[in-house]
């Protein structure tokens, strides 16, 4: 399916129905990774409309020439966010850059984000990053990438790299996302706290962001729940499903408790 979104037509696919529930994928892939990971941690939980855009760039949804800065990015997923839920307030779950750009769009229409969840959250100036190790492994399976990126090197989280993150790789616009990538800093990430159910899981060794700076967060959101899990990376997602959906479900509960 398609939504036109401002400057940009956002490609996305849908699951269930029921409350709103937008789902915002990392860089470099497509909603395919956010779909493996969340659909698994949604199963069985009913009352769900999840909602799984390509970011401009990546998937299918194309970044014209007009999508200058993370910025426009912003203004174009907010666009979406209330034409595919019809202005009607939403959960709201980003991995990675996914979580970037969901804190600020929080950060914009607090009154539309019933719930905010950032896993892995790529932030301005981390700290503290670790090098890259394998938890459990040989590490000697897979490509660079998939080495670089999970940290739980078995057969299984090898078969799902190859079937929901490598194959994004063809269809990554390089030269949009090193466009908008000159002006990354978004301006509104922080302008107010967000006073919602909120949900912030890192990876206690997650290589390319980090938890330090994930933890930090908790300052911005009064009603936040902080989990910094042992032996997972940045594909925590993919690593820990099981702890991330009980995660999920208790932020789903608050979310509700809040309503």
């Amino acid at each position: 399916m398609e939504i036109h979104a401002g400057r940009a037509v956002v490609h996305y696919v849908e699951h269930g129905t029921g409350r709103p529930v937008l789902m915002l994928h990392g860089a470099g892939v497509d909603h395919r990774e956010a779909e493996a990971c969340f659909e698994q941690a949604f199963h069985g939980v009913a009352g769900l409309r999840r909602i799984y855009p390509d970011l401009p760039g990546m998937g299918r949804t194309i970044a014209p020439a007009s999508l200058r800065s993370a910025d426009d990015v912003l203004d174009t997923l907010l666009t979406f966010a209330e034409a595919v839920t019809h202005g009607t307030p939403f959960l709201l779950i980003g991995h990675s850059a996914g979580a970037y750009f969901a804190q600020a769009m929080a950060a914009r229409r607090p009154a539309l984000v019933a719930g905010l969840a950032l896993v892995c959250p790529l932030l301005p100036g981390p700290r503290d990053v670790p090098g890259q190790r394998v938890a459990v492994g040989s590490g000697e399976i897979g490509d660079e990438v998939f080495r670089s990126y999970f940290v739980i090197q078995t057969p299984e989280m090898l078969d799902r790299y190859e079937r929901y993150v490598a194959p994004a790789a063809a269809l990554v616009d390089e030269a949009a996302l090193e466009r908008i990538g000159e002006r990354w800093a978004l301006t509104h990430i922080h302008t107010r706290a967000y006073e919602g159910p909120a949900l912030i899981v890192a990876g206690r060794l997650d290589s390319t962001v980090g938890y330090a700076t994930a933890a930090d967060l908790v300052h911005h959101y009064p009603h936040a729940t902080l989990a910094v899990v042992d032996n997972a990376g940045h594909a925590l997602p993919h690593e820990k499903p099981e702890l991330l959906r009980a995660l999920l479900v208790e932020w789903l509960a608050r979310v509700e408790n809040s309503s």
